[in-house]
């Protein structure tokens, strides 16, 4: 593909079934160098896509907007949204994970532009794994990050956790033009770390979640919605805010599951 630069297919496939703690892969320049330097200019401002997208506030999540209407992209952006959705592409991932029939998300659900401010964070989770509307099963997601010149001390790292949340096995830092992916299941436990980079400089990325119509292999029979765990260091976090934080949840989803149930009562 001529915007994705060559993978080594047998390297890939060797080191993504035995990782642990569970399949993933970390490719630097992913994208052509002169595709990744067009989509690092076209980002919108934090301001910008707060007009544009979904801000998120809460305990496990904050400070961060997600913009998933791909017609308010700017052309670079949706040229990379093109081609991850793209047959050509879901078939070489299909073959790279071993994951057949592989289909993208048309409505970026969850997905395409991350922007994340200092202070900001994403606590350790497991995904959602199915779509009920759709009747899709959520099976990898891929990330590629778009910070020139990011620090470390900036932190926003990725990072990667054993099931239990007792162990952290690697992370990963945001760099420019860096792709980071992984199987999505009942053990992928991962989190972005709290950034704490300059109040001008922001943490951008653009997620791309892919699916597949049949079960996985080892499906554990019904699905969940995301599911936040405490690191080891948040006793407090994991005893109290974080329950406190899943009950509002679930409230506001009952009440907006009850909206949509009347409104279709309403129209009949």
């Amino acid at each position: 593909m001529e915007l994705i630069n060559p993978i080594d297919a047998e390297e890939f496939k060797k080191n993504f079934s035995t990782i642990e703690p569970f399949p993933h892969f970390c490719i630097d320049n992913f994208l052509n160098e002169d595709f990744a330097y067009e989509i690092y200019e076209s980002f919108p401002t934090y301001q910008e896509a707060q007009k544009q997208g979904r801000e998120f506030k809460a305990i496990n999540e904050s400070r961060k907007i997600q913009v998933t209407d791909s017609s308010l992209y700017a052309p670079a952006i949706k040229k990379l949204n093109d081609c991850l959705a793209s047959k050509e592409f879901l078939e070489m991932f299909s073959d790279l994970t071993g994951i057949p029939d592989l289909m993208a998300d048309p409505d970026l659900m969850g997905g395409g532009i991350h922007e994340t401010k200092t202070g900001g964070h994403l606590d350790v989770h497991v995904d959602f794994n199915y779509d009920e509307k759709k009747k899709l099963y959520r099976r990898l997601n891929i990330l590629i990050y778009f910070n020139k010149d990011w620090k470390e001390e900036y932190g926003g790292q990725l990072e990667l956790w054993d099931k239990d949340v007792k162990k952290r096995y690697g992370y990963f830092e945001p760099k420019f033009n860096r792709a980071c992916g992984f199987l999505t299941s009942d053990i992928s436990f991962h989190g972005v770390t709290q950034i704490s980079c300059p109040p001008d400089v922001v943490r951008k990325s653009f997620a791309s979640y892919f699916y597949t119509k049949s079960v996985p292999e080892n499906w554990p029979s019904e699905s969940h919605s995301t599911i936040f765990k405490a690191r080891p260091s948040e006793f407090m976090k994991g005893k109290v805010s974080m329950p406190i934080e899943q009950v509002t949840r679930n409230i506001k989803s009952s009440y907006k599951g009850l909206k949509e149930s009347i409104k279709g009562r309403v129209k009949k």
